[in-house]
């Protein structure tokens, strides 16, 4: 029986400004990516989201990010890999500490937003993050875009990595994401993107913008918590996967039992 991970990137409410629907998403997925107070996220709302995952029983992880606030750390920055380095270590560390606090423990680190699609092809961040995570604890489990340079970095450092698909996103010919200044770069029909989840669990395949098909491995699919439509899709996509027998399963989990 094939099994998948569903994550969702939550905790990215700042103060008075609420985003995504984290207390509905929750319900749905098995891996959590907190974010750490960097591009998103406050100690308020990390502790409490960290806090209703594990009641629900979801994998809690890291997400970190450049810190910018303003800019949602979607907006690339040019820091030293020591820089990235001591700034993963600072992030996760602070997941670490909400997870403690509630009686909990942290599974994965995925970077977010231009860290990570900068990480994915450039191999001197990507090794900055593997060896920030692997220092605080090589029991973490890094996720990264499939395929990526964050994800040879991951296994170069003896990471257990989850390569990693995202259900609402095109990708490019060569398996980057279409960068989101573009308009094709999100899919917001459900039954296409469910579609092409379910292909690429079973085929280990996606259609590229240009009409090809690239080889690609799913390990975790990442389902966005701060689209309007994100419930409705993940709600469509769990009882898909549940009629093609597909389990859903938290990738971090494995290595607890």
């Amino acid at each position: 029986m094939q099994t998948i991970d569903l994550n969702s990137d939550l905790g990215e409410s700042f103060g008075a400004y609420t985003i995504g629907n984290d207390a509905a998403v929750l319900k749905y997925i098995s891996s959590a990516n907190i974010a750490c107070g960097f591009h998103a996220g406050d100690p308020n709302v990390m502790v409490e989201t960290v806090k209703t995952a594990a009641e629900l029983g979801v994998g809690i992880g890291a997400h970190p990010g450049f810190p910018d606030l303003a800019g949602f750390g979607r907006r690339n920055m040019n820091l030293s890999p020591k820089e990235i380095y001591h700034m993963v270590v600072y992030q996760v560390g602070a997941i670490q500490g909400a997870a403690k606090a509630c009686g909990t423990h942290v599974q994965h680190v995925k970077p977010h937003g231009a860290l990570y699609n900068m990480a994915s092809k450039d191999a001197a961040m990507a090794e900055a993050i593997a060896e920030a995570v692997h220092a605080v604890d090589p029991e973490l489990v890094l996720f990264g875009l499939a395929g990526s340079e964050l994800v040879r970095a991951g296994e170069k450092m003896g990471l257990r990595v989850a390569q990693e698909v995202f259900a609402d996103r095109t990708y490019q010919p060569d398996g980057a994401l279409t960068p989101r200044t573009q308009s094709n770069a999100m899919i917001h029909d459900v039954t296409v993107a469910v579609n092409r989840v379910v292909r690429m669990i079973q085929e280990e395949k996606v259609t590229a913008v240009d009409g090809t098909d690239i080889a690609i491995q799913a390990d975790t699919i990442c389902v966005h918590g701060d689209e309007p439509e994100a419930l409705r899709f993940v709600q469509q996509l769990r009882e898909r996967l549940r009629t093609e027998n597909i389990t859903i399963k938290n990738f971090g989990a494995n290595h607890h039992e």
